[in-house]
């Protein structure tokens, strides 16, 4: 985590390469590593999906991915560097049907001066993970190679322990790199900074200090072109069990010994562990209106849109703090915050201070990359002796590459062997036990497209309030 190193040479073999992940997030990724220099000297991309695609097609969709994607100026000169090294080759790849990759593969390898290591990514929908799997192992292809899962990994408690005992027998666990892009991102990691290196904050990281805390994750934008993939997957799967309940393992962790992969996730798998099963008072599900509506969506559907879950960790740490997670999409915002709201002092000079909501002192995180906030009461100016809402703003600077995102981070870690910012096996299985009761909940409530969700959200927080992305106490002095 602390350094740049280059990687051994790679032939990266993408299943699904010419699919939607791969053309938002995979594509641009490794080209913003070719622009940085952080891909090894020597490498080269295999695509492959069933889909009838050229070498050349490959290339011209990358183009296209790439410029629409990329976050800087896009360099003609660049791509085409970049371009020979994408191949492509077309096959269903799964057990009994393996040689044609094979074969490609072999061939690919050759053009190395010697053996690269092989670094599969399943940019596909989860239930081909494990025929995957299980093919990469028949063709004798899984010695020494790392595989990269895209989330979720499993869709149920059942399936994520089918597919782990298939993985299982294919591959080491130093070998599976199961990936949730939002350990990648700065702030996450910089909560780890933020706390552990600064004694004043982590003084008061407690139950003695801390009322509640919120992680919230909403989307502005609908289903979009997934809805093959969301109809059959919906908020539960997509982002509690995954982004979200990764978000709350790093905020809620004891400190590890050391900055690792071990006693990192060690750390993390300890507060899965303490987290009470949900049930479905814990939980609100929704779904916005005209969803059913959407070509594609199953008559009837109740996939949910929408969740907002109550979660209890029972530790020393964090016995009798709720922490409230809410995630959905075509919501009024697109934010990513996460907020620690302080206690009451237990008596006041101040009685005109509300005793509920988020008028007390909070910490917010803006895992975007906006920085973080401190707000807190301050006196007003003037000759009375009146309290208003204060800001201490947190933001980055113009340093470091604008190219490094969460998936750069997270290839060039897999790329390295690094594994300290993918999930475990154990944590991973422990979520879903914590989720089991709720996946099937059904009926969930309608809400309005550009609201916040169904009333029943702020119900389930309630006397306390979600602290809404466009408060204005984030930003300003202002009077309570």
């Amino acid at each position: 985590m602390d350094q740049a190193r280059t990687p051994p040479d790679t032939l990266l073999i993408i299943f699904g390469a010419n699919g939607d992940l791969s053309k938002r997030k995979l594509l641009p990724a490794l080209y913003n590593l070719n622009a940085e220099d952080l891909l090894p000297d020597h490498w080269q991309v295999l695509g492959t999906a069933r889909s009838e695609v050229t070498d050349d097609e490959f290339r011209e969709l990358a183009r296209g991915a790439i410029t629409e994607h990329e976050r800087c100026n896009f360099d003609d000169a660049r791509f085409a560097r970049f371009a020979e090294r994408l191949r492509f080759t077309s096959t269903d790849f799964r057990p009994g049907d393996t040689q044609v990759l094979g074969d490609a593969i072999a061939g690919a390898i050759r053009d190395f001066d010697e053996s690269p290591q092989l670094l599969f990514y399943l940019s596909t929908p989860p239930s081909t993970f494990g025929p995957i799997t299980a093919g990469i192992g028949e063709a004798g292809l899984a010695k020494d190679a790392r595989v990269v899962y895209e989330k979720p990994f499993g869709t149920d408690p059942d399936s994520f322990a089918e597919l782990d005992k298939t993985v299982r027998g294919v591959l080491r666990e130093d070998q599976a790199y199961r990936i949730d892009h939002f350990l990648g991102k700065e702030m996450v990691q910089n909560l780890l900074a933020f706390r552990f290196a600064n004694g004043a904050f982590e003084a008061m990281w407690n139950r003695a200090h801390i009322d509640h805390v919120q992680i919230d994750v909403p989307e502005d934008l609908g289903v979009d072109n997934r809805v093959a993939f969301y109809d059959k997957t919906g908020a539960i799967r997509d982002m509690l069990v995954t982004h979200l309940f990764q978000v709350l393992s790093i905020v809620a962790m004891e400190p590890p010994v050391r900055l690792r992969s071990g006693p990192l996730t060690d750390e993390k798998f300890k507060v899965f562990d303490s987290m009470r099963r949900l049930s479905p008072d814990d939980v609100v599900v929704g779904q916005y209106e005209d969803y059913r509506d959407l070509e594609g969506v199953a008559d009837g559907s109740d996939t949910d849109t929408f969740v907002a879950a109550r979660v209890h960790i029972d530790n020393w740490r964090w016995d009798g703090v709720p922490f409230f997670l809410r995630t959905g999409k075509a919501l009024a915002a697109k934010e990513q915050l996460v907020t620690l709201a302080f206690r009451r002092p237990p008596a006041t000079m101040f009685p005109d201070v509300p005793d509920s909501g988020l008028e007390r002192d909070h910490l917010t995180f803006d895992l975007s990359g906006g920085g973080a906030g401190f707000n807190f009461l301050a006196k007003l100016p003037g000759p009375a002796l009146k309290l208003g809402r204060a800001n201490m703003q947190f933001t980055y600077g113009e340093t470091g590459s604008q190219l490094i995102g969460p998936y750069e981070r997270l290839v060039h870690d897999a790329l390295l062997g690094d594994r300290t910012l993918f999930t475990r096996t154990d944590g991973i299985g422990r979520t879903w036990e914590l989720v089991e009761p709720i996946l099937d909940l059904g009926d969930p409530h309608p809400y309005e497209p550009g609201s916040w969700g169904p009333d029943a959200a702020t119900q389930l927080i309630a006397p306390r309030l979600w602290h809404l992305p466009e408060d204005p106490d984030r930003f300003s002095l202002t009077a309570i």
